[in-house]
């Protein structure tokens, strides 16, 4: 087995329901992840409670593999 090169460090705070915010090695700011539009629908989401949407996990891991 090769020696592990790298160890990503990340901390995450729940705030509430699926509003998280993610502290990313590499970024200035914390990166804000929740629901929106038809993921806040299929989960019973209503997006009056969490404030403003923003982007899901599953929005992050898409782009992250599509370049």
């Amino acid at each position: 087995m090769s020696e592990v090169v790298y160890v990503s460090k990340i901390r995450i705070e729940r705030k509430m329901g699926p509003l998280r915010i993610a502290y990313l090695p590499g970024e200035s700011q914390p990166v804000i992840f929740s629901v929106h539009g038809g993921i806040a629908k299929h989960y019973k989401v209503d997006p009056a409670k969490i404030g403003e949407s923003h982007a899901a996990t599953i929005d992050y891991v898409i782009a992250s593999t599509a370049g």
